[in-house]
């Protein structure tokens, strides 16, 4: 299957923003923070709680609005307006990191929650954008091919910094400078590869105009919830989405404590990370493939089953041989269920309102988040063990695996 310009323009959107997901939230910046913080005088345990807060606030006020926001942008030419603000919001932030003074680590702070702001609403307008450049006969492959090439993104823009981070700059920067020069790296390659969707890609679906879209848009998004009812296989979904993608979210967040907790270096933590990437690049292509050939719900259950074996496979860790086992198993799903997930959702929606449902599909994605690491938490205070924790992650996958065999089976060429 050949994928015209529009459609590979799209594609690398998930490629320009990769940078940002795994130099800024994922390896620099939490160790950075935590450095500038306790620099400042703050304990190391508060910079872990302000670091955690941050997070939290960035991603609650974009999930909070979420549906809101996509509503508006259901409206004509509105949906590219949308996705320019916040992307724009996280690449001037993502900048701003490399320029905030290190005796300023609440400015920092306060810096790093916009940029959250915009990379996450950049992706709710970013999915939605998917009912708009791919037939429901090509969205699951379409939606892999995202995230397959995000994560060769982030892969190549980790290995760049490396290379800063391994050299000190080529012997001209300190550490704090290859932590600034690594957002500088993350900030460009958003907006050098955020150019093709912004030239070739269009809205072509909206609704028709308003002479009070933001007035109009709380009202729609009322309406949606009080006649729920009237889109049951979506709000089903949904619901197990709920479920599963929480477990998938924790696995991924929980791996590096509990990988610290058997004795794994901080070295070989970040060796595993782009070993994961590489991994879940390829996979991710084989699950639209996957889906393509028999449907898109044989792949999401393969990966929901997959993901089974991966929490009970965690009860017998103990060496860093099974410790790479698990992470290369979580490597091969984790990109193709998210994916799939994202098409399946794709084909329930009505095409005019995607916006406000992917709004409603954001919001339940980050929600999720709460739920997993509070179960894993408590199971491994219990237990005295984190491996158990982690196992306990099945009983999430076991919910959402049942409400998703409920589900009606989808004509994979129509919209339900």
């Amino acid at each position: 299957m050949k994928f015209n310009k529009q459609q590979w323009s799209w594609i690398f959107y998930d490629w320009a923003n990769s940078g940002y997901g795994i130099i800024v939230t994922t390896a620099v910046l939490p160790v950075y923070f935590k450095a500038v913080a306790q620099s400042n005088g703050v304990t190391p345990a508060n910079a872990t709680a302000y670091w955690g807060y941050a997070n939290s606030i960035g991603t609650l006020l974009v999930s909070i609005l979420a549906p809101v926001l996509g509503a508006l942008a259901d409206y004509p030419h509105a949906k590219k307006r949308m996705l320019n603000i916040f992307s724009t919001l996280g690449m001037v932030m993502t900048l701003g990191l490399s320029v905030a003074p290190t005796s300023a680590w609440k400015w920092l702070l306060g810096i790093y929650i916009l940029s959250i702001i915009g990379y996450s609403g950049g992706n709710l307008f970013y999915d939605s954008f998917l009912t708009d450049v791919a037939p429901n006969d090509q969205m699951d492959r379409l939606s892999s091919y995202g995230y397959g090439f995000g994560y060769l993104g982030g892969v190549l823009a980790f290995i760049l910094f490396l290379v800063l981070q391994l050299t000190s700059g080529f012997g001209l920067l300190s550490s704090y400078g290859v932590a600034r020069s690594s957002f500088v790296l993350a900030a460009v390659w958003w907006i050098i590869f955020y150019v093709p969707l912004l030239r070739n890609v269009h809205q072509k679906y909206a609704l028709a105009p308003s002479n009070h879209p933001v007035r109009s848009s709380f009202q729609r998004v009322w309406s949606t919830l009080k006649h729920i009812r009237n889109y049951r296989a979506a709000a089903w979904f949904l619901v197990a989405y709920f479920f599963y993608i929480d477990g998938v979210d924790t696995i991924f967040t929980m791996a590096t404590s509990i990988g610290m907790d058997m004795g794994i270096t901080t070295t070989t933590l970040m060796l595993v990370l782009l070993v994961v990437q590489l991994v879940a690049f390829p996979f991710s292509l084989l699950y639209g493939w996957l889906a393509n050939k028999t449907s898109t719900r044989t792949g999401i259950l393969l990966g929901i089953l997959i993901y089974l074996g991966i929490c009970l496979y965690a009860l017998r860790l103990t060496t860093a041989t099974d410790f790479w086992i698990l992470a290369v198993l979580v490597g091969t799903s984790q990109g193709g269920i998210q994916a799939l997930s994202r098409s399946y959702f794709g084909r329930l929606i009505p095409k005019t309102s995607g916006s406000e449902f992917f709004g409603f599909y954001n919001i339940l994605g980050k929600f999720s988040a709460v739920m997993g690491p509070v179960l894993v938490g408590i199971v491994t205070q219990m237990t005295g063990k984190s491996t158990i924790g982690a196992a306990s992650l099945s009983i999430l996958f076991v919910i959402g695996l049942a409400i998703f065999l409920a589900l009606p089976h989808l004509n994979q060429n129509k919209s339900v």
